[in-house]
């Protein structure tokens, strides 16, 4: 195991539980207290976790890991779930996409795809995003028009935030907007972790005619923070597994389809 894939176990304990010893990292992983201190340190010195004297602890109780460190986490589900999403964009269209380890995957695939490709100069795809991260992947892809929103930058996810998202959509008319979320329920609906995200995130939907929400499993009857949109402003839901029978009912009443990517 290399040091980034142990610096991403630690980050996800810290996450799960909010503060580890130095001997529960050691089990977990299966190296030194040497070297878990090493790792420690190397996350305290980045302002990833706060260091403690036997072990370290989340920086708060509303801790979120930063993008670069959810990758690996629930990988083979979210290129499924890109994938069957990707497959439902046509030549042509306008897609919004937010940010996150879903929409990256998505982004990809529309990226990557023969099928996108035009005959002649016209795009093959327009995507509209407010994440950074998604702007630069694909700005190398011939077949893709790549639109940014306005906003500030959050480092966490490289998502544009604030007024100016809105701002810069206002006149934007899209086919599908494909939102990440943090949970989804029929309580809360769509839902993430920070307010300015979610703003954006219900500025994209607004300007869609079609809502699609990517979230894998561990992201099914989960409510975070701040409400995107309830389930009745989404028209698809995409995940990995089958959903159990009551929230599959209550996506039936709010009219949502369900996608199970395979």
């Amino acid at each position: 195991m290399t040091q980034q894939q142990r610096l991403n176990v630690v980050l996800e304990l810290v996450s799960e539980r909010g503060s580890v010893s130095i001997s529960e990292v050691s089990d977990a992983l299966g190296v030194s207290t040497a070297t878990v201190r090493r790792d420690l340190n190397t996350l305290a010195e980045q302002r990833l976790v706060t260091r403690t004297h036997g072990g370290a602890a989340a920086l708060g109780s509303g801790y979120e890991l930063p993008l670069q460190y959810k990758i690996a986490r629930q990988a083979e589900a979210k290129v499924a779930i890109a994938r069957a999403v990707a497959d439902l964009v046509r030549p042509g269209e306008s897609v919004g996409l937010n940010g996150g380890t879903t929409t990256s995957e998505v982004a990809r695939m529309l990226g990557r795809s023969e099928r996108l490709r035009p005959q002649g100069d016209a795009p093959g795809v327009t995507i509209v995003t407010n994440a950074l991260n998604i702007a630069y992947e694909l700005s190398v892809r011939e077949h893709v028009k790549i639109v940014v929103t306005g906003g500030v930058p959050r480092r966490q996810s490289y998502e544009l935030v604030g007024p100016l998202v809105g701002a810069s959509l206002r006149d934007f008319s899209l086919d599908t907007a494909v939102l990440g979320v943090d949970g989804i329920s029929g309580t809360f609906g769509a839902t993430t972790v920070h307010e300015g995200e979610a703003d954006a995130s219900r500025e994209i939907a607004r300007v869609a005619r079609r809502v699609v929400v990517a979230a894998d499993a561990t992201k099914i009857g989960r409510s975070t923070f701040a409400r995107i949109c309830p389930l009745s402003r989404i028209d698809l839901l995409v995940t990995d597994q089958d959903v159990s029978a009551e929230f599959a009912a209550e996506l039936a009443t709010a009219g949502v389809d369900l996608l199970v990517a395979s």
